[in-house]
C-alpha cells in the first residue's frame, strides 16, 4: 500500500505560531530561512503532551524519562543499528551536547576541525569549549560533496585533537558513505583524536540514499567516537529542549557518565515526553508520511529551478528538508538572502554565515506546503528578471 504524503497546515494557520520562524519578518514575506517545518506533529506527541499539559505535569525531568530504550528501538528500526540503552544519556541541545563534550576531550586552545560550508553554530560551539576552529572544506563535485579525508589527515598530522561530523550534512544534506565513515575513524585513531556526529537529520534520508551511524561503521569509530542527536529537526520539537549523547565505546560511555548532573538537568521535561513518543514505534507511520512529502518537495524544486531561475546550481538533498543552492550566476552579491528577503519578500538562510564556501549561496527550507515553496521561487524568479 502507497504511503500519502503529509500535508503541511494552511498558511494562516501557520501564521498563529509564535516560533521563531512566524514571529521574525513582516507577514508579507514567506519564511524559509529556519529549520522548522510547516507539518502536524504526529499524533503520538500531540497525545503525549496533552494528557502532561492536563495533568499538570510540569515538574523536573526525571533522571531516566525513557530516551534511552526509546532511541534504542528506534535505531534499530530505522537504521539497523544496535544501540545499548544505558550508552544514551540527554542534555538541552545537540548544540549544547557537543560543546560539554568538545570541553572534555581538548584543552584550551587546541584546534577542532570543521567541514564547512556546515551548520554556522559549529564555529560557536568550538570557540564556546575553548577551542580553535580549523576549516577543512567538503571536497565538491558535480556528484556531491564529500569528506576530504586528505585535509583532514593533514589537519590531525599539525595538531588538530577533534573532528565535528555533520553527518547527514547541514546544509548540503549529504549523507556521508561508510567508506569515508570508517577512513575518517582510522584517521582519528591513529591519531588520538575524538570524532563527534551529529546526526540529527539522519532520520529523514530519502532512498536510495543510505545514513550510516557513524559509531556503527567499525570498532575503530567506536573508539574515537560520540553521536550526538535529537527528534527535534524530524519532529519539529526543537522549542522542547531534549538531545541524546551516545558514547561508542566504555571510554565515552565513562566520560558522558562524569559530566556534571547539571547537563541532564537540562533536559526539558516535554522535551523528553515528546521525543520517547517520536521514537515509538507508533509515530513511524507518520514519518514515512512526512519522506514522501519531503521526497516530493526535493524534487518540486528541482523543477521550480528549471523553470523561474535556470541558472542556479541545486543538487536534490539525500537527506532533510534543506536546499543548498548557488544562485551566484544573478549577480546578488556574496550573500544574496539579503537582496531576495527585501525586494522578492522570502526569507532564505544567509550562504555565507555556513562559511567561505557559502558565497553566493541560499540555504532553502522546503518542509512547507508545495504551493508555499512554488510562490517562494517564482517570487525569486521575478526578481531574477528584473
Amino acid at each position: 500500500m502507497s504511503v500519502v504524503p503529509l500535508q503541511a497546515l494552511p498558511l494562516d494557520r501557520l501564521r498563529e505560531r509564535a516560533s521563531t520562524k512566524w514571529r521574525s519578518y513582516p507577514e508579507d514575506v514567506l519564511p524559509l530561512f529556519v529549520a522548522e517545518t510547516d507539518y502536524p506533529l504526529a499524533p503520538a506527541i500531540t497525545d503525549a503532551l496533552t494528557r502532561a499539559v492536563l495533568l499538570g505535569d510540569t515538574g523536573y525531568t526525571p533522571p531516566d524519562p525513557g530516551l534511552g530504550v526509546a532511541f534504542s528501538g528506534f535505531a534499530r528500526r530505522r537504521f539497523g543499528w544496535s544501540v545499548d540503552p544505558a550508552s544514551v544519556s540527554s542534555t538541552c541541545d545537540v548544540m549544547m551536547g557537543v560543546v560539554e563534550i568538545l570541553r572534555r576531550v581538548i584543552a584550551p586552545g587546541e584546534r577542532v576541525v570543521v567541514m564547512p560550508p556546515v551548520y554556522p553554530p559549529f564555529y560557536d560551539c568550538v570557540e564556546e569549549a575553548g577551542g580553535v576552529a580549523e576549516r577543512v572544506p567538503l571536497a565538491v563535485s558535480d556528484r556531491g560533496w564529500r569528506i576530504d579525508l586528505e585535509g583532514v589527515g593533514r589537519a590531525l598530522d599539525g595538531g588538530a585533537r577533534a573532528v565535528l561530523l555533520c553527518n547527514p550534512q547541514n546544509p548540503t544534506g549529504t549523507a556521508h558513505s561508510r567508506d569515508d565513515l570508517a577512513a575518517l575513524a582510522s584517521l582519528a585513531a591513529r591519531h588520538g583524536a575524538v570524532v563527534i556526529s551529529d546526526e540529527i537529520h539522519a532520520p529523514l534520508t530519502h532512498a536510495p540514499a543510505r545514513f550510516t551511524p557513524f559509531l556503527s561503521v567499525s570498532e575503530e569509530a567506536a573508539s574515537v567516537g560520540y553521536c550526538v542527536t535529537s527528534a527535534s529537526k524530524t519532529f519539529n520539537l526543537a522549542g522542547l529542549k531534549c538531545a541524546l549523547m551516545i558514547g561508542g565505546a566504555e571510554q565515552q560511555r565513562s566520560l558522558l557518565r562524569a559530566l556534571p548532573l547539571e547537563v541532564g538537568w537540562r533536559t526539558g521535561l516535554f522535551g523528553a515526553l515528546a521525543g520517547v513518543a517520536a521514537m515509538s514505534p507508533e509515530s513511524d507511520p507518520w514519518l514515512d508520511s512526512l519522506l514522501v512529502a519531503l521526497d516530493d518537495q526535493r524534487r518540486l524544486l528541482t523543477d521550480l529551478l528549471a523553470a523561474h531561475l535556470p541558472d542556479a546550481r541545486y543538487l536534490e538533498p539525500d537527506a532533510g528538508y534543506l536546499a543548498w543552492v548557488d544562485v551566484s550566476a544573478y549577480g546578488w552579491g556574496d550573500n544574496p538572502a539579503t537582496r531576495i528577503r527585501r525586494d522578492a519578500r522570502v526569507a532564505l538562510h544567509h550562504g555565507p554565515l555556513f562559511g567561505a564556501e557559502g558565497r553566493g549561496h541560499v540555504r532553502i527550507n522546503i518542509g512547507c506546503a508545495p504551493e508555499i515553496l512554488a510562490e517562494a521561487v517564482e517570487r525569486v524568479g521575478t526578481l531574477a528578471r528584473r
